[in-house]
């Protein structure tokens, strides 16, 4: 146990620990976005209410959110310690600073990111996970009438909207950071796996961002 323990806190330890829990998030956001947009099947919220409860009924479920929990908060604590470690391993800048020739704006601005992003998760947890189990139950709420009341406040939306595009900068470096810690990336490949990451970061964040724009200004005839 104590090399296990040795090897997860080693630096090609906490690499490979925050590159498998970001694949496992990335798997998470697909399923999450399948889920959401059967927000569109119907105007009442019939599927997307049947499809909430489902879930809601299946113990097991519950024992998933507890482990993604567990996901989010490690690789934030993993990511800020990769950020604190690389920092002070450099406290002196260099008399010229190329770092923007030597990274990408996606990697510079990774800590930004993903703060922001844990920022909105905070908020999204509170509007629709506390604000459904906690709050709705007891006016007589649907999931879905939450979805509406929320995404039909032009502020929240806003906010919604901005997460989503900066999660997809986040997500499309993490793609590339994860492929070449497990060693995917390869000359021959590196090009298609850009590509798939940029795909990939633009669906999910478009995906997301379509839902507010949806009931802000088209839902019930607000067009």
């Amino acid at each position: 146990m104590g090399w296990f323990l040795q090897s997860l806190t080693s630096s090609i330890g906490k690499k490979i620990l925050m590159a498998s829990t970001g694949i496992l998030l990335i798997l998470f956001l697909i399923v999450h976005l399948v889920g959401n947009l059967t927000l569109y099947a119907d105007s009442t919220g019939e599927w997307f209410n049947a499809y909430a409860g489902t879930l809601g009924s299946i113990p097991l479920i519950r024992v998933i959110e507890a482990l993604l929990g567990l996901l989010f908060l490690l690789h934030i604590i993993y990511a800020l310690r990769l950020w604190y470690e690389n920092k002070k391993a450099r406290p002196v800048k260099y008399a010229v600073n190329a770092s923007s020739k030597n990274s990408t704006i996606f990697s510079r601005t990774m800590v930004f990111t993903g703060s922001t992003i844990f920022i909105f998760l905070v908020i999204h947890l509170r509007t629709f996970w506390w604000g459904h189990n906690f709050v709705g139950h007891a006016e007589g709420h649907t999931l879905f009438d939450l979805v509406v009341e929320s995404f039909q406040t032009p502020w929240y939306s806003i906010v919604y909207i901005i997460a989503m595009i900066i999660m997809g900068f986040h997500l499309n470096h993490a793609f590339q950071s994860a492929m070449q810690t497990f060693g995917w990336r390869h000359k021959k490949y590196t090009p298609l796996l850009e590509t798939l990451g940029t795909i990939y970061a633009i669906v999910m964040a478009a995906g997301f961002a379509s839902i507010p724009i949806y009931f802000l200004l088209f839902y019930g005839g607000n067009g």
